[in-house]
Protein backbone atom coordinates (compact mmCIF):
# COMPACT_ATOMS: atom_id res chain seq x y z
CA UNK A 1 0.00 0.00 0.00
CA UNK A 2 0.70 3.65 -0.46
CA UNK A 3 0.42 6.85 1.42
CA UNK A 4 -1.30 9.61 -0.90
CA UNK A 5 -2.00 13.26 -0.42
CA UNK A 6 -5.77 13.67 -1.45
CA UNK A 7 -4.81 16.04 -3.51
CA UNK A 8 -3.05 13.64 -6.00
CA UNK A 9 -5.79 10.70 -5.39
CA UNK A 10 -7.08 9.71 -9.19
CA UNK A 11 -9.76 7.81 -9.84
CA UNK A 12 -10.03 4.47 -9.74
CA UNK A 13 -7.36 3.50 -7.36
CA UNK A 14 -8.57 1.10 -4.22
CA UNK A 15 -8.40 2.53 -0.81
CA UNK A 16 -6.44 0.23 1.17
CA UNK A 17 -7.28 1.23 4.49
CA UNK A 18 -10.67 2.69 5.76
CA UNK A 19 -11.55 6.16 5.75
CA UNK A 20 -14.27 6.95 9.35
CA UNK A 21 -16.05 10.19 9.73
CA UNK A 22 -15.39 12.26 12.76
CA UNK A 23 -17.67 9.74 14.84
CA UNK A 24 -15.42 6.74 14.05
CA UNK A 25 -17.76 5.74 11.28
CA UNK A 26 -16.97 3.82 8.10
CA UNK A 27 -17.38 6.16 5.20
CA UNK A 28 -15.18 4.54 2.64
CA UNK A 29 -14.00 0.79 3.36
CA UNK A 30 -11.38 -1.07 2.46
CA UNK A 31 -11.14 -2.56 -1.27
CA UNK A 32 -13.29 0.61 -2.60
CA UNK A 33 -12.33 1.75 -5.91
CA UNK A 34 -12.56 5.56 -5.93
CA UNK A 35 -15.05 7.78 -8.29
CA UNK A 36 -14.21 11.41 -8.51
CA UNK A 37 -17.73 11.54 -6.18
CA UNK A 38 -15.83 10.11 -3.76
CA UNK A 39 -12.44 11.77 -4.09
CA UNK A 40 -14.64 14.93 -3.48
CA UNK A 41 -16.57 13.99 -0.25
CA UNK A 42 -12.87 12.94 0.66
CA UNK A 43 -11.60 16.15 -0.01
CA UNK A 44 -14.14 17.93 1.63
CA UNK A 45 -13.75 15.70 4.70
CA UNK A 46 -10.69 17.65 5.61
CA UNK A 47 -9.12 14.61 5.19
CA UNK A 48 -4.86 14.84 4.28
CA UNK A 49 -4.19 11.58 3.52
CA UNK A 50 -5.39 7.87 2.50
CA UNK A 51 -4.23 4.41 1.76
CA UNK A 52 -4.19 2.98 -1.51
CA UNK A 53 -3.23 -0.10 -3.05
CA UNK A 54 -0.20 -0.36 -5.22
CA UNK A 55 0.83 -3.41 -6.98
CA UNK A 56 4.55 -2.21 -6.28
CA UNK A 57 4.16 -2.25 -2.97
CA UNK A 58 1.80 -5.18 -2.06
CA UNK A 59 3.96 -6.14 0.70
CA UNK A 60 3.72 -3.00 2.76
CA UNK A 61 1.60 -3.68 5.91
CA UNK A 62 0.52 -0.94 8.09
CA UNK A 63 0.14 -2.42 11.73
CA UNK A 64 -1.86 0.31 14.23
CA UNK A 65 -0.25 0.25 17.55
CA UNK A 66 -3.75 -0.11 19.46
CA UNK A 67 -6.91 -2.20 17.96
CA UNK A 68 -10.00 -0.07 16.80
CA UNK A 69 -12.32 -1.42 19.48
CA UNK A 70 -9.89 -0.69 21.62
CA UNK A 71 -9.45 2.79 20.76
CA UNK A 72 -13.17 3.04 20.00
CA UNK A 73 -13.59 2.04 24.28
CA UNK A 74 -11.71 4.61 24.86
CA UNK A 75 -13.79 7.66 23.42
CA UNK A 76 -16.33 6.19 24.90
CA UNK A 77 -14.91 6.21 28.64
CA UNK A 78 -13.69 10.14 28.00
CA UNK A 79 -17.68 10.58 26.27
CA UNK A 80 -18.96 9.32 29.60
CA UNK A 81 -16.83 11.46 31.74
CA UNK A 82 -17.56 14.71 29.97
CA UNK A 83 -21.23 13.33 30.53
CA UNK A 84 -21.12 12.97 33.82
CA UNK A 85 -19.20 16.32 34.36
CA UNK A 86 -22.04 18.18 32.40
CA UNK A 87 -24.72 16.41 34.73
CA UNK A 88 -22.44 16.86 37.92
CA UNK A 89 -22.87 12.93 38.37
CA UNK A 90 -19.22 11.04 40.16
CA UNK A 91 -16.95 10.05 37.70
CA UNK A 92 -15.81 6.18 37.96
CA UNK A 93 -12.40 4.92 37.28
CA UNK A 94 -13.47 1.33 36.57
CA UNK A 95 -14.23 1.56 32.71
CA UNK A 96 -10.69 4.28 32.43
CA UNK A 97 -8.56 1.54 34.40
CA UNK A 98 -10.40 -1.04 31.86
CA UNK A 99 -9.37 1.09 28.58
CA UNK A 100 -5.98 1.51 29.79
CA UNK A 101 -5.27 -2.04 30.43
CA UNK A 102 -6.04 -2.39 27.28
CA UNK A 103 -4.00 -0.33 25.81
CA UNK A 104 -1.23 -1.45 28.14
CA UNK A 105 -1.46 -4.83 26.57
CA UNK A 106 -2.10 -3.92 22.88
CA UNK A 107 1.06 -2.20 22.98
CA UNK A 108 3.44 -4.66 24.65
CA UNK A 109 2.35 -6.93 22.17
CA UNK A 110 3.43 -4.16 19.22
CA UNK A 111 6.81 -4.55 17.77
CA UNK A 112 8.95 -1.99 16.16
CA UNK A 113 9.07 1.37 15.67
CA UNK A 114 5.35 3.38 16.44
CA UNK A 115 4.18 5.11 12.49
CA UNK A 116 0.57 5.47 12.17
CA UNK A 117 -1.49 6.09 15.47
CA UNK A 118 -4.31 8.23 13.92
CA UNK A 119 -7.23 6.70 11.93
CA UNK A 120 -7.87 8.48 8.16
CA UNK A 121 -10.60 11.00 9.31
CA UNK A 122 -11.34 14.56 8.61
CA UNK A 123 -11.93 17.53 11.49
CA UNK A 124 -13.62 15.48 14.81
CA UNK A 125 -13.98 16.02 18.50
CA UNK A 126 -10.64 17.06 18.74
CA UNK A 127 -9.98 16.70 22.78
CA UNK A 128 -11.22 12.94 22.72
CA UNK A 129 -9.22 11.71 19.78
CA UNK A 130 -6.14 13.97 20.62
CA UNK A 131 -5.98 12.46 24.30
CA UNK A 132 -6.80 8.96 23.21
CA UNK A 133 -3.41 8.83 20.90
CA UNK A 134 -1.37 11.19 23.32
CA UNK A 135 -1.85 8.41 25.44
CA UNK A 136 -0.75 5.78 22.83
CA UNK A 137 2.29 8.08 22.11
CA UNK A 138 2.90 8.44 25.74
CA UNK A 139 2.44 4.86 26.62
CA UNK A 140 4.87 3.39 24.04
CA UNK A 141 7.41 5.66 25.54
CA UNK A 142 6.63 5.22 29.34
CA UNK A 143 7.08 1.13 28.16
CA UNK A 144 10.60 2.24 26.60
CA UNK A 145 11.12 3.96 29.75
CA UNK A 146 11.09 0.93 31.63
CA UNK A 147 7.41 1.38 33.53
CA UNK A 148 5.80 -1.40 35.02
CA UNK A 149 1.97 -2.46 34.37
CA UNK A 150 1.34 -1.00 37.45
CA UNK A 151 2.98 2.30 36.67
CA UNK A 152 1.68 2.45 33.34
CA UNK A 153 -1.40 2.01 34.29
CA UNK A 154 -1.31 5.01 37.05
CA UNK A 155 0.75 7.30 34.06
CA UNK A 156 -2.18 6.05 31.43
CA UNK A 157 -4.78 7.27 32.75
CA UNK A 158 -3.05 10.48 33.66
CA UNK A 159 -2.55 11.01 30.02
CA UNK A 160 -5.74 9.60 28.75
CA UNK A 161 -7.11 12.66 31.36
CA UNK A 162 -4.42 14.98 30.84
CA UNK A 163 -7.20 17.61 28.58
CA UNK A 164 -10.07 17.17 30.73
CA UNK A 165 -10.25 20.44 31.93
CA UNK A 166 -11.14 21.86 28.07
CA UNK A 167 -14.29 20.52 29.15
CA UNK A 168 -15.34 24.01 30.80
CA UNK A 169 -13.71 25.74 28.28
CA UNK A 170 -16.68 27.34 26.19
CA UNK A 171 -16.10 25.52 22.72
CA UNK A 172 -15.88 28.52 20.85
CA UNK A 173 -12.42 29.26 22.46
CA UNK A 174 -11.03 25.88 21.56
CA UNK A 175 -11.99 26.05 18.00
CA UNK A 176 -11.72 29.65 16.92
CA UNK A 177 -10.36 30.26 14.19
CA UNK A 178 -8.88 33.81 14.41
CA UNK A 179 -5.84 34.82 16.58
CA UNK A 180 -7.03 34.33 20.46
CA UNK A 181 -6.66 37.29 22.41
CA UNK A 182 -4.82 37.23 25.59
CA UNK A 183 -7.39 37.06 28.03
CA UNK A 184 -8.89 34.18 25.62
CA UNK A 185 -5.41 32.48 25.73
CA UNK A 186 -5.67 33.09 29.55
CA UNK A 187 -8.74 31.27 29.70
CA UNK A 188 -7.39 27.94 27.59
CA UNK A 189 -4.16 28.02 29.57
CA UNK A 190 -6.46 27.48 32.39
CA UNK A 191 -7.79 24.17 31.64
CA UNK A 192 -4.52 22.41 33.24
CA UNK A 193 -5.72 23.56 36.62
CA UNK A 194 -9.25 22.80 36.20
CA UNK A 195 -8.38 19.40 34.93
CA UNK A 196 -6.34 18.73 38.11
CA UNK A 197 -9.08 19.94 40.25
CA UNK A 198 -11.35 17.51 38.70
CA UNK A 199 -9.10 14.65 39.17
CA UNK A 200 -7.83 15.03 42.32
CA UNK A 201 -11.42 15.12 43.81
CA UNK A 202 -12.15 12.14 42.57
CA UNK A 203 -11.24 9.23 45.56
CA UNK A 204 -9.51 6.39 43.46
CA UNK A 205 -8.00 8.52 41.20
CA UNK A 206 -4.83 8.82 42.10
CA UNK A 207 -2.65 12.18 43.01
CA UNK A 208 0.02 12.12 40.51
CA UNK A 209 -1.82 10.78 37.76
CA UNK A 210 -3.62 14.18 38.51
CA UNK A 211 -0.30 15.95 37.96
CA UNK A 212 -0.42 15.23 34.97
CA UNK A 213 -3.19 17.57 33.75
CA UNK A 214 -1.15 20.51 35.69
CA UNK A 215 1.94 19.88 34.78
CA UNK A 216 1.92 18.79 31.06
CA UNK A 217 2.61 22.43 29.85
CA UNK A 218 5.33 22.73 32.13
CA UNK A 219 8.83 22.91 29.75
CA UNK A 220 12.07 21.51 30.78
CA UNK A 221 13.47 25.47 30.84
CA UNK A 222 10.65 26.67 33.22
CA UNK A 223 8.81 28.26 30.18
CA UNK A 224 6.08 26.23 30.63
CA UNK A 225 2.19 26.75 32.21
CA UNK A 226 0.92 26.99 34.70
CA UNK A 227 3.64 27.44 37.49
CA UNK A 228 6.98 28.07 35.58
CA UNK A 229 8.42 24.46 36.82
CA UNK A 230 11.73 23.37 35.71
CA UNK A 231 13.80 20.24 35.00
CA UNK A 232 12.90 17.46 36.99
CA UNK A 233 10.62 19.67 39.44
CA UNK A 234 8.40 18.75 36.50
CA UNK A 235 6.75 15.10 37.43
CA UNK A 236 8.30 12.37 35.12
CA UNK A 237 4.48 11.43 34.10
CA UNK A 238 4.02 15.02 32.86
CA UNK A 239 7.34 15.25 31.16
CA UNK A 240 6.63 12.16 28.88
CA UNK A 241 3.12 13.50 28.70
CA UNK A 242 4.25 16.68 27.40
CA UNK A 243 6.64 15.46 24.46
CA UNK A 244 3.10 12.90 23.26
CA UNK A 245 0.89 16.08 23.55
CA UNK A 246 3.10 18.40 21.33
CA UNK A 247 4.03 15.44 18.78
CA UNK A 248 0.13 14.57 18.27
CA UNK A 249 -1.29 18.20 18.30
CA UNK A 250 1.38 18.83 15.65
CA UNK A 251 0.48 15.73 13.31
CA UNK A 252 -2.88 16.31 13.54
CA UNK A 253 -5.35 18.63 11.29
CA UNK A 254 -7.43 20.91 13.03
CA UNK A 255 -10.34 23.21 12.25
CA UNK A 256 -7.97 26.32 12.88
CA UNK A 257 -4.71 24.94 11.99
CA UNK A 258 -3.24 22.31 9.22
CA UNK A 259 -1.30 19.22 10.45
CA UNK A 260 2.62 19.28 9.76
CA UNK A 261 4.99 15.69 8.58
CA UNK A 262 5.89 13.64 10.76
CA UNK A 263 9.69 14.53 10.03
CA UNK A 264 9.01 18.33 10.67
CA UNK A 265 7.51 17.90 13.91
CA UNK A 266 9.95 15.09 15.04
CA UNK A 267 12.84 17.67 13.97
CA UNK A 268 10.80 19.97 16.25
CA UNK A 269 10.54 18.03 19.24
CA UNK A 270 14.54 17.26 19.06
CA UNK A 271 15.47 20.21 18.42
CA UNK A 272 13.96 21.79 21.89
CA UNK A 273 16.29 18.63 23.83
CA UNK A 274 17.08 20.34 26.78
CA UNK A 275 15.05 23.27 26.10
CA UNK A 276 11.70 22.26 26.20
CA UNK A 277 12.04 18.71 26.87
CA UNK A 278 14.33 16.74 28.72
CA UNK A 279 17.09 15.13 27.01
CA UNK A 280 16.75 11.75 28.36
CA UNK A 281 13.37 11.25 27.13
CA UNK A 282 13.67 13.10 23.63
CA UNK A 283 16.90 10.35 23.20
CA UNK A 284 13.88 7.60 23.96
CA UNK A 285 11.22 8.99 21.59
CA UNK A 286 13.76 9.64 18.85
CA UNK A 287 14.48 5.60 18.74
CA UNK A 288 10.54 4.89 19.10
CA UNK A 289 8.38 6.95 16.85
CA UNK A 290 8.95 6.56 13.36
CA UNK A 291 9.95 9.74 11.31
CA UNK A 292 8.79 7.93 7.97
CA UNK A 293 5.52 5.78 8.14
CA UNK A 294 5.51 2.67 6.29
CA UNK A 295 4.28 3.71 2.90
CA UNK A 296 4.68 7.18 3.38
CA UNK A 297 6.62 8.89 -0.22
CA UNK A 298 10.01 10.19 -0.08
CA UNK A 299 12.70 11.40 -2.13
CA UNK A 300 16.13 10.80 -2.02
CA UNK A 301 19.24 12.46 -2.51
CA UNK A 302 20.57 10.35 -5.43
CA UNK A 303 17.23 11.77 -7.62
CA UNK A 304 15.50 8.34 -7.10
CA UNK A 305 11.33 8.50 -5.16
CA UNK A 306 9.73 5.62 -3.93
CA UNK A 307 8.62 4.70 -0.43
CA UNK A 308 9.03 3.57 3.10
CA UNK A 309 8.57 -0.51 2.77
CA UNK A 310 9.89 -1.38 6.36
CA UNK A 311 10.85 0.41 9.97
CA UNK A 312 14.80 -0.21 11.39
CA UNK A 313 13.63 -0.46 14.79
CA UNK A 314 16.63 1.85 16.70
CA UNK A 315 16.95 4.12 13.63
CA UNK A 316 13.69 5.72 12.77
CA UNK A 317 15.37 7.96 10.57
CA UNK A 318 16.89 5.65 8.43
CA UNK A 319 14.26 2.73 7.30
CA UNK A 320 13.52 0.72 4.52
CA UNK A 321 13.07 2.39 0.89
CA UNK A 322 11.43 0.53 -2.10
CA UNK A 323 12.97 3.15 -5.13
CA UNK A 324 10.01 3.41 -7.65
CA UNK A 325 10.80 5.94 -10.12
CA UNK A 326 14.16 8.22 -11.11
CA UNK A 327 13.27 11.81 -11.65
CA UNK A 328 10.24 10.91 -13.45
CA UNK A 329 11.17 8.09 -15.20
CA UNK A 330 9.95 4.34 -13.82
CA UNK A 331 12.60 2.02 -12.71
CA UNK A 332 12.19 -1.51 -14.01
CA UNK A 333 12.86 -2.92 -11.96
CA UNK A 334 12.36 -0.68 -8.61
CA UNK A 335 15.61 -0.67 -6.04
CA UNK A 336 15.45 -1.03 -2.48
CA UNK A 337 17.71 0.46 0.13
CA UNK A 338 18.41 -0.36 3.78
CA UNK A 339 19.45 3.40 4.67
CA UNK A 340 20.95 1.63 7.61
CA UNK A 341 23.54 0.10 5.57
CA UNK A 342 24.53 3.47 3.28
CA UNK A 343 24.87 6.97 5.61
CA UNK A 344 25.59 8.63 2.48
CA UNK A 345 22.11 8.50 0.97
CA UNK A 346 19.97 10.82 2.29
CA UNK A 347 16.21 11.43 2.78
CA UNK A 348 15.59 15.31 1.28
CA UNK A 349 11.99 15.10 1.50
CA UNK A 350 8.31 13.56 1.26
CA UNK A 351 5.84 13.09 -1.94
CA UNK A 352 2.87 11.82 -1.20
CA UNK A 353 1.41 11.14 -4.63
Amino acid sequence: MRQVNVLYLNEGETLAYPILDANGRILLTTGVKLTNLYIQKIRSLGVDMVLVEDDRLADVVIHMPVTPRTKEAAYQALKSVRNCLETNRSISTKELREVIKRMISDLLNFEGVLGYVSDFRGFDEFTFHHSVNTTIFALILGIATGYSESKLLEFGIGVLMHDIGKFKIPSVLLNKIDKLTEAEFEEIKRHAIYGYEILRTIGDFGLISAHVALQHHERWDGSGYPRGLKGTAINEYARIAGIADVYEALTSKKIYNDAIEPYQAHEYITAHSGILFEPKLINIFSQRISIYPAGSGVLLSNGQRGNVIKQNVGYPARPYIRALYQEDEPLHPPVEYNLVELPSLLIIGTENY
